[in-house]
């Protein structure tokens, strides 16, 4: 699909007075939130409507939230506004974007898999580059199974996770926590069902004395 078809596709997909995906947070991300401190800065990659960006902001870190569609970001700035909190977004094609060096504590990426194997080695490149010295991954996304399931996620099994998918992008970085298990999720309509799901957490090393 052209970058332009895709952009069309979302924007229609958004184009709703309902949140595609919801509005609470991923249930995975809310899990892990005890690991990530206030003031911290974070990047919440291809974050949609900004459910996730937003839980973030209201925990007390600096959220840039990053997506390409325009329409779901003015949905994010909304939800923002609801909750009062503060979240920068920036309107950006990921496969383009400049993520730069050390700039953010944790990456949050949930559901990301519109990416070809190509691109997602890239943006999970990307990912480790732009983390400071000790900064966190967190990363939810489907597994081969979950074509099975249907209840969301793409059709194209390149797109999907396996373990080792995971920890060969993210070798060198101390895995906190890697989990494959299958779990009824209900985010809005966009993914609503029992679902094969992936989760890791990882820690990029420490600058060396």
């Amino acid at each position: 699909m052209r970058p332009d078809e895709a952009l069309a596709r979302w924007n229609a997909r958004f184009q709703t007075e309902d949140y595609l995906f919801g509005t609470a947070p991923n249930g995975f991300l809310a899990t892990q939130i005890y690991r990530l401190k206030p003031g911290w800065r974070a990047l919440a990659v291809a974050d949609g409507e900004g459910r996730n960006g937003v839980f973030l902001a209201k925990h007390g870190l600096s959220v840039l939230s990053v997506d390409f569609s325009p329409v779901a970001l003015a949905k994010a700035h909304r939800l923002a506004a609801r909750e009062n909190v503060a979240l920068a977004t920036e309107c950006a094609d990921l496969a383009h974007w400049e993520w730069g060096r050390e700039r953010f504590d944790a990456v949050v990426g949930i559901f990301i898999q519109f990416a070809d194997p190509a691109l997602r080695a890239r943006m999970f490149r990307s990912m480790k580059d732009t983390l400071t010295p000790g900064g966190l991954v967190l990363i939810q996304g489907y597994r081969l199974e979950q074509l099975r399931y249907g209840t969301g996620g793409p059709k194209e099994i390149d797109h999907l996770y396996t373990a080792d998918t995971l920890r060969r992008a993210f070798v060198g970085f101390d895995i906190l926590h890697l989990a494959e298990h299958d779990d009824v999720i209900r985010e809005g309509t966009g993914h609503d069902g029992m679902s094969a799901l992936i989760d890791l957490v990882a820690r990029k090393p420490e600058r060396k004395a």
